[in-house]
């Protein structure tokens, strides 16, 4: 017999024990409240799977449980149920309490975030580690007999932290110079990054020129730099937008997905961006870069204090 109760994110299903002749209630997750997305996508990102959060979510937000209890609330089969339960165990996200029937207790949420984060780590301290070895055996193989073509090619990123990454790439890498075009938006998330740091450590040894907007925003990131080929674009140039060149061999360009009403609410959409080799891609770019260069508007900069 199952009777649902007024509750908003809660099902109650009501369950009879032959054995002890009682009844009991089993509550029924209806699904996360949206407070708690944050908290999945997190754990998602560290390495659970949707049914393990599922059930470490649901221990945490109770005291200890038993396997069936569990199964029941979350729907899951009970075998799926000890498998998770004894993963989680694994890792140190849940513990069994010894006693029968045997129940489980979920650990602290603080306590599994900071376990999780420094699993990561020390797998990223590991992969550091091996990193030389590896780059060793993989020199010290047989080199195919082909001759390698230079092809040209594209790449899409999506997400402001491959897109960083792939900048940073492109500074470490470049020779001769780097030309940037950055738009007021992308010019705070360049310097926040990082990315300016190695740009402006390039520019004291190759040639590095920057291109932004006039405005109080772009100013007040530019007054930080240090760097002595900075210019500001034209008014009408602010539908670019923000791409990177290097040598006259590669470019990186954004596209950025605006969500609508973007101007009303301030919620910046999308961001995603194209690398490539491209050669006429590349010089059409930079020919554009130049242009920009040349008819630059050209206002004094205003010391921040």
């Amino acid at each position: 017999m199952e009777v649902v109760l007024k509750e908003s994110s809660e099902k109650v299903t009501k369950l009879y024990d032959k054995n002890t002749g009682a009844w009991k209630l089993i509550r029924k997750d209806r699904g996360p409240a949206k407070s708690v997305q944050p908290i999945e996508n997190m754990l998602q990102k560290l390495g659970l799977s949707k049914n393990e959060i599922r059930v470490y979510i649901f221990l945490a937000r109770s005291k200890e449980r038993k396997a069936s209890e569990i199964s029941e609330a979350l729907s899951l089969h009970r075998t799926e149920t000890y498998r998770i339960l004894r993963d989680l165990e694994k890792i140190g996200l849940v513990s069994s309490v010894f006693e029968k029937p045997l129940k489980f207790i979920a650990t602290s949420f603080e306590q599994a975030i900071g376990t999780l984060i420094e699993a990561k780590k020390l797998k990223i301290r590991q992969l550091e580690k091996n990193k030389a070895q590896l780059i060793k055996i993989w020199m010290s193989l047989p080199k195919p007999e082909i001759k390698q073509e230079r092809k040209e090619v594209f790449q899409i990123l999506e997400g402001e932290e491959q897109i960083t990454l792939k900048a940073n790439e492109i500074v470490q890498v470049a020779r001769r110079e780097i030309d940037i075009f950055a738009t007021e938006e992308d010019i705070s998330r360049l310097y926040h990054s990082g990315f300016i740091d190695r740009l402006e450590k390039f520019a004291r040894k190759s040639n590095a020129r920057l291109l932004t907007n006039d405005s109080p925003k772009s100013r007040f990131f530019v007054n930080k730099l240090d760097m002595p080929n900075v210019r500001y674009v034209r008014p009408d140039a602010k539908e670019i937008s923000t791409f990177i060149l290097a040598d006259q061999e590669q470019l990186l360009f954004t596209i950025r997905k605006t969500n609508k009403g973007h101007s009303e609410n301030g919620k910046r959409g999308k961001i995603a961006a194209l690398w490539t080799n491209y050669d006429t891609f590349v010089k059409t770019l930079s020919r554009l870069f130049l242009e920009l260069w040349k008819t630059e508007k050209k206002l004094p900069i205003v010391s921040q204090t």
